[in-house]
């Protein structure tokens, strides 16, 4: 199944969402009514509210579309100040760790996940 393609026509899961990322692979969904795709699972479309989404595999390389520092972690979080970044994969955007010195505009690829509590995130150099 090349990386284009649906992988279900069930809804993606959150936990299916975490278990491919730990595994090194990024998955979002598509609309099969209006084509949005999103990197996060969604009960429905952001853009036109219909419940037919396909889970489909995202690129791993994209552009920072924006970043920030979080000087003052969260509780939980060791390690004090890091980097976060929405990342564009063309026609989907995630929310990701940031390494490196990377900016606005600048190319990054996905590394794989960062796991520190429960939830894993997205990390991209």
């Amino acid at each position: 199944m090349s990386a284009d393609e649906s992988r279900a026509s069930a809804p993606l899961s959150y936990d299916e969402w975490a278990s491919a990322l730990e595994d090194g692979e990024l998955l979002g969904q598509r609309c099969t009514a209006c084509g949005h795709e999103t990197a996060a699972p969604k009960a429905a479309c952001g853009r036109c509210g219909s419940r037919g989404l396909e889970t489909v595999s995202l690129p791993t390389k994209g552009v920072v579309y924006s970043e920030t520092t979080i000087a003052v972690a969260p509780a939980g979080f060791d390690g004090g100040s890091y980097r976060v970044a929405v990342i564009d994969l063309g026609e989907a955007r995630v929310l990701a760790r940031l390494e490196g010195d990377a900016g606005i505009g600048d190319s990054v690829e996905f590394v794989g996940s960062l796991e520190g509590r429960e939830e894993p995130a997205p990390l991209f150099a």
